[in-house]
């Protein structure tokens, strides 16, 4: 691909186009809502049967890696969008997204079946934790609606729209992968 391909802005969706922001906000908040209400029965309503089969049990580690995956790719994707490769760009975004979807399968599998792991961890590092842990998951409900707009308004075209939308979109997203790995790495670290 000759670097004027790579550098070329894709054409829109041309049903996206015609949808129209006041669907399109519906149909975003709808889709926010559902996930936002399933992880809400999931961790406060569902009585997991505390499975500890070998599968259930790798899904934490399987989770936090598809988290830093997600992270990789949209740095990589921050970069190639600063560097106008539009292309690569579109593609490493899809894949953050689809390493993103495959940690909230993944997540909801765990919880679905093992429940809740709780921080034994105590002192200063507890505080620690619960900051990360909470600003996370605020920022997690927050999140998914911001990235399903700036994915509409990418493939709809509005790109200057799409622009000022993900530079909020990026931090959030990001922030949320990573800090999803570190809640890995200090429940392993603390929990033993």
């Amino acid at each position: 691909m000759t670097l004027d391909a790579a550098r070329q802005i894709p054409p829109s969706i041309p049903a996206l186009r015609t949808l129209g922001g006041g669907k399109a906000i519906a149909a975003i908040l709808t889709i926010s809502l559902a996930v936002l209400g399933l992880l809400i029965w999931l961790l406060y309503f569902n009585r997991a049967p505390g499975v500890r089969s070998g599968v259930v049990a790798a899904l934490p580690a399987l989770n936090a890696t598809f988290n830093g995956i997600s992270a990789g790719l949209l740095i990589a994707g921050y970069v190639a969008v600063r560097r106008r490769h539009y292309a690569r760009h579109i593609k490493l975004m899809f894949a953050a997204l689809a390493s993103s979807a495959l940690f909230l399968i993944g997540y909801i599998i765990y919880h679905s079946f093992h429940g809740d792991t709780k921080f034994q961890g105590t002192g200063t590092v507890r505080g620690v934790y619960f900051f990360i842990l909470i600003s996370h998951i605020v920022l997690s409900a927050i999140v998914v609606p911001m990235i399903l707009t700036s994915l509409y308004l990418s493939l709809s075209g509005k790109l200057a729209t799409h622009k000022r939308v993900s530079r909020w979109t990026l931090p959030v997203w990001l922030y949320v992968s990573v800090t999803g790995v570190l809640i890995f790495a200090m429940l392993k670290m603390w929990n033993g």
